[in-house]
């Protein structure tokens, strides 16, 4: 078998995902929905998502051009060095794989968008006739965006490396794809966090009306902001990571030499597609079932799958056990980190439960025990992505020099095998809290409610496992990318210039403590942006209330003004997310050219390990604040309106920038600063003041 056949099969298999796609998107679009009033707002909310994600893409199409000519001008070396024709078809080639790579993650964004502004009323209609088809509405919706995200992610490197057959160039793609969804998750998560905290602080707060009251001028921006924070967003996000796994993976194959490398990292992604497309396809629930439940047994299914498919193809074609083996422990360890996240944002668990107890006391209790928690919860993760790197290594290593960090390039790539499922998984939650909402300000019922509020909890919880699960894999996929650092620097200068990095070594150290700096400010900066911008709709908000006669009392026929708060929105998030993502871009070649290649190892294993801890501290805390207030909610602890209940908002306003926009950023941001340093080795190999 060669090279060409393994990617011409994942190129079929793709196909076959974009089939079952188009099969899933009709049958959404075809499921019935009547109700003119849930029509009317599902049609608002979608003109708001569309409009932010038209200027957004407007903003960061100037930014990728910028970027484009950067690239242009200084990759695979600086244009003044040299025969400028000589490289020229090469650096045209980079260009053309950063542009596509931009291209692809704008087109993930945009499908997720598409499908999810159509399945949020087909799910609220849906649960009037029970709670099955109204999960399956919302589950199929997701999969239609998990689906299109990894055939679209599979199929473009297969197309780049099918046609130039150079592993470089998959990083030029992979860094498109990294850069824009980086943006994509920043943008998203201000906006969405901006409506939320808005619509929380007054409405339930000050005024003390229900959740999606449509009386609150920000209710729409809020639902708005679900579709593009974690919709477009985290499919950004994880089509970035599935892409940086695979290019991490390749570049090392390449290097080590034996088509057989190759064949693998394109086999085993291709056969994660197909076990997401079975998955999918056995996903159901019983009328009294529990939808949790049904999104578990079906990732779990998809999991075994994946482990079979896999196994049967490493013993028909002949491939390494050992790297079987480290592409099945990441898999492992990616439903582990899946299952500690569970324990600790599940309100069906003690750590949940605690949090709400101690609501009754006031918000600084809230805090203070959601916050100890958040720590807790990185424990596992960090343990599990250590072991599995660890594990993968030992596994690989004996095989030949190189084959233990090509281990753990494989495990990541084994981690993000079902992430089809994994997206379908994730994109069901804002899904459903949409369908929600519809549900509540269309009047569809205390029936409807009661059943959209169940797969509004079981989605809060998935969301949960989902950003934990990403936040490993790209842990795994990061530390893969700094051993094609290493081997696309000793690939330029022709001899082995970094066997290891020795933090004894002061560039090394200088470079560690920097990078360990840099996620905490990237956080910063983003929380900041949905501070100020909150601020400002919030004031917005208290003007609409005071200004427009009957609104506060519900008078018939008074509408708030939506798209006031859409726009402050939509135009807050697009002024603040540039600053976060060239900060960390910036820092990163400040970094190089100061310290040169030494440093930049050093930045990125700070950076790694910085991020992962608060990537994970963050965006647990914020799920478990988040399903503390739900509990309360459903009658605990006094109930909606009681003390424990505004002490629980005030928790979840704190955790919503934490999980939905500075947490799940920080993975995209590790793995962006890691392609920037891996494309520049070359450039900080050769200029540097140290």
């Amino acid at each position: 078998m060669s090279q060409t056949f393994f990617i011409v099969g994942g190129i079929a298999i793709c196909l076959l995902g974009f089939v079952v796609t188009a099969f899933l998107y009709r049958w959404v679009k075809k499921q019935p929905s009547g109700n003119e009033k849930v029509e009317s707002i599902g049609a608002l909310i979608k003109k708001g998502a569309n409009t932010f994600l038209i200027k957004e893409y407007s903003v960061l199409a100037k930014f990728a051009g910028v970027v484009s000519t950067v690239i242009f001008v200084l990759l695979p070396s600086p244009i003044w060095q040299g025969d400028f024709l000589t490289n020229l078809g090469e650096r045209l080639l980079m260009v053309l794989a950063y542009i596509f790579g931009t291209a692809f993650s704008c087109l993930a964004g945009k499908l997720g968008i598409t499908i999810a502004t159509i399945a949020n009323v087909k799910t609220a209609e849906a649960a009037k006739n029970g709670i099955s088809r109204s999960f399956l509405c919302g589950f199929r919706g997701g999969a239609v965006m998990g689906l299109a995200v990894v055939g679209s992610s599979l199929l473009g490197i297969s197309l780049l490396f099918l046609a130039t057959g150079n592993a470089t160039l998959l990083l030029g793609f992979s860094f498109g794809a990294s850069s824009l969804a980086l943006f994509a998750k920043a943008g998203g998560g201000i906006f969405t966090k901006t409506a939320d905290i808005s619509a929380d602080i007054v409405g339930k707060v000050e005024l003390g009306i229900p959740e999606d009251d449509p009386r609150n001028p920000a209710v729409i921006a809020d639902n708005v902001g679900d579709n593009v924070g974690d919709v477009a967003g985290m499919g950004a996000d994880l089509f970035d990571s599935h892409v940086a796994s695979m290019a991490a993976a390749l570049v090392m194959a390449t290097a080590l030499g034996g088509a057989n490398n190759v064949m693998m990292v394109f086999c085993y992604a291709a056969l994660g597609l197909l076990s997401s497309i079975i998955g999918i396809g056995m996903a159901r629930m019983g009328k009294k079932d529990n939808p949790g439940r049904a999104l578990n047994a079906s990732t779990y299914i998809t999991t075994a799958l994946f482990c079979a498919l896999s196994a049967i193809a490493t013993f028909a074609f002949d491939f390494e056990w050992r790297i079987w083996g480290a592409s099945i422990l990441g898999l492992i360890v990616g439903v582990i980190i899946g299952v500690a996240t569970d324990y600790f944002t599940n309100d069906e668990r003690k750590p949940v439960r605690n949090v709400a107890k101690a609501s009754e006391s006031g918000p600084a209790f809230t805090i203070l025990s959601g916050i100890s928690y958040g720590f807790w919860s990185a424990l596992p993760a960090m343990v599990g992505i250590g072991l599995s790197a660890l594990g993968a290594y030992l596994l690989c290593d004996p095989i030949g020099a190189g084959y233990g960090m090509f281990g753990i390039s494989m495990a990541a790539v084994g981690m993000l095998s079902i992430v089809g499922m994994i997206i379908s998984n994730d994109a069901y939650g804002p899904i459903v809290d949409n369908a929600r909402g519809l549900a509540e300000m269309g009047g569809l019922g205390e029936d409807v409610l009661e059943i959209t509020d169940k797969l509004d909890s079981a989605g809060n919880t998935v969301k949960a496992i989902t950003k934990g699960f990403s936040i490993g894999a790209a842990g795994l996929t990061v530390i893969a990318l700094l051993g094609a650092f290493v081997s696309e620097v000793n690939t330029a200068a022709g001899q082995v210039v970094i066997q290891s990095f020795d933090i004894m070594n002061p560039l090394v150290f200088f470079g560690m403590l920097v990078g360990a700096a840099i996620p905490a400010v990237f956080s910063a900066i983003q929380i900041l942006g949905v501070d100020r911008n909150a601020q400002r709709m919030v004031a917005e908000i208290h003007r609409q209330f005071e200004e427009i006669p009957g609104l506060k009392e519900g008078k018939e026929n008074v509408m708030p003004e939506y798209d006031k708060c859409i726009t402050i929105g939509t135009n807050g998030a697009l002024k603040e997310l540039i600053s976060a993502g060239l900060f960390a871009i910036i820092s990163t070649i400040a970094v190089g050219f100061i310290g040169g290649v030494q440093a930049i190892g050093g930045y990125l294993a700070g950076n790694i390990i910085s991020g992962l801890l608060l990537a994970l501290f963050m965006s647990n805390s914020g799920g478990l604040w988040d399903n503390s207030k739900k509990y309360i909610e459903s009658g605990n602890h006094g109930g909606k309106g009681s003390n424990a209940h505004k002490s629980a908002v005030v928790g979840d306003t704190v955790g919503d920038p934490f999980k939905d926009t500075a947490g799940p950023s920080i993975n995209t941001q590790i793995t962006v600063v890691s392609l920037v340093a891996t494309l520049m080795g070359t450039l900080f190999l050769a200029f540097s003041i140290f």
